[in-house]
């Protein structure tokens, strides 16, 4: 119901600010005043997409909980996508959402009403793979071979896929 909300009721507000600022000042200063905010946020957007991505591989590269980066990043991509719809008010809420107290402030308040239940970085191959109890880490597995010479063929016509 909140989305149906949204979606009705911001269009209505941008037509109200639109022809309060146009009356105001004028139909070609409310459009430049639209382009250099869109001109304006695609700059910082890409300033500040390009600050998170930093940090994300930070936070990755020193193996950290990267959730706040990952919602630094979504925000910013949600800013971007608000400046470049012509609009004072989605100027406004995407222009805010670029200041990074705000977006701290934001992630803040979804962090207290989301639960996560439990948060793993990835296996690591040598600590978590599983261990025969019977082998010490120094014994030898036996085994049996037998050397092909290096000229050759196998002995199935092969799948077309590999040269023979």
């Amino acid at each position: 119901m909140w989305l149906f909300l949204a979606f009705l009721s911001v269009p209505l507000i941008e037509i109200a600010l639109f022809i309060q600022v146009g009356g105001l000042i004028g139909l070609w200063p409310t459009l430049l005043i639209v382009i250099l905010t869109a001109v304006l946020g695609t700059y910082l957007v890409k300033a500040q997409g390009r600050l998170a991505m930093n940090d994300l591989r930070r936070s990755f590269s020193e193996l950290d909980d990267p959730s706040e980066p990952l919602a630094n990043g979504a925000m910013i991509l949600i800013s971007g996508a608000l400046l470049l719809t012509p609009g004072f008010f989605t100027d406004a809420v995407g222009f805010a959402l670029l200041a990074p107290p705000v977006r701290r402030a934001v992630y803040n308040y979804v962090r207290q009403r989301v639960t996560v239940s439990s948060f793993q970085m990835g296996p690591d191959p040598y600590r978590d793979a599983p261990r025969d109890p019977r082998r010490g880490p120094d014994d030898v597995i036996e085994g049996e071979f037998t050397e092909v010479p290096p000229g050759k063929s196998p002995n199935h016509p092969g799948s077309g896929w590999t040269r023979h």
